[in-house]
């Protein structure tokens, strides 16, 4: 379908070179572009502030994972009108909410009326070109990190399902609510040029893509996945979203399995995130930094891989 679309022959447009590109990179002079991005979903809890919240959160991400500069955000809703204003105003206030925290600022915002609530960002931000991170800058020998545990995508399943409350997964929330801004930081202060945010593909999906991209090699340690505390119960009870089985059926196939995995690593393999950590691809000389500059910062730092020679793609093990 995409293919479809004429391709715009400008050459400040730098994102239509760049595989799987995160966002929109447009050149405005020889050292800046701008960043734009876009997302909206439906509410993954229940609270509408921490629904803003959240929502923000995942839009600013594509910024992040890019090293970009949030400047602006327009709010996108659309929400059935029986609910009230008063809670449409909390959505409101918890987007709000994240967008001053990233030091950017609400430009304005369109709203339909709709039988089911949505919520999200068309987001805007700057880069200095020669630093950016893509998704095409993994090299052979780069480890792998990942910022945030996986699995957040089966305990909203679990919510929705009312088989745990908001309290009961608690981390996994406050995890989707946190920005990526200080791991986007660390990299960008030590020349990391490489990295993606994990977000409705999962990490397989992701991690693929990045490796495509790169004409390289990911080895995913799957016993070294960080995840959410109760996901492995949910998992077993069978509480897996539509998106995950979308995701095992497309992505899993194009991977190597060396080992068996057992149920749960596909499951976290294959798991939509909302707004989830970054992957960083990262030099083994830029490690040991990297990892001390997201510590000092209190961002997880797990590495789950390296990057290898071999045909493109990903190698589970």
């Amino acid at each position: 379908m995409l293919g479809q679309i004429p391709k715009f022959n400008d050459p400040r447009l730098l994102s239509q070179d760049i595989p799987f590109a995160d966002a929109g990179i447009f050149r405005i002079d020889e050292k800046r572009a701008l960043v734009q991005s876009i997302d909206f979903f439906t509410p993954v809890v229940d609270d509408p502030f921490v629904f803003g919240q959240i929502a923000a959160a995942n839009a600013l991400s594509d910024l992040y994972a890019v090293g970009a500069t949030p400047l602006t955000a327009l709010s996108m809703v659309a929400f059935p009108m029986g609910l009230g204003e008063d809670m449409l105003a909390e959505v409101l206030k918890g987007g709000a909410e994240r967008v001053v925290a990233a030091g950017a600022v609400i430009a304005g915002g369109h709203s339909v009326e709709d039988e089911e609530p949505k919520y999200g960002l068309a987001v805007t931000g700057i880069v200095d070109i020669d630093r950016m991170m893509t998704s095409v800058n993994c090299r052979v020998g780069d480890r792998l990190l990942l910022t945030k545990p996986l699995g957040c995508g089966i305990l909203a399943t679990a919510l929705k399902g009312e088989v745990v409350d908001e309290a009961a997964i608690s981390v996994a929330i406050e995890g989707m609510k946190t920005l990526n801004a200080a791991a986007s930081a660390a990299c960008m202060a030590i020349g990391v040029r490489a990295a993606t945010d994990v977000t409705g593909f999962g990490l397989l999906g992701h991690g693929l893509e990045m490796a495509s991209a790169s004409g390289v090699c990911f080895e995913i340690n799957s016993a070294a996945l960080p995840v959410y505390p109760q996901v492995a119960e949910m998992a077993a009870l069978g509480l897996l979203s539509a998106g995950l089985h979308r995701n095992r059926n497309y992505y899993l196939p194009k991977a190597v399995q060396a080992v068996k995995l057992d149920n749960l690593a596909l499951d976290l393999l294959c798991d939509p995130q909302t707004s989830g950590g970054v992957l960083i691809s990262v030099s083994e000389e830029l490690l040991p930094r990297l990892q001390q500059q997201l510590a000092g910062q209190d961002v997880l730092a797990c590495e789950i891989g390296r990057v290898i020679t071999g045909e493109a793609g990903i190698v589970l093990r």
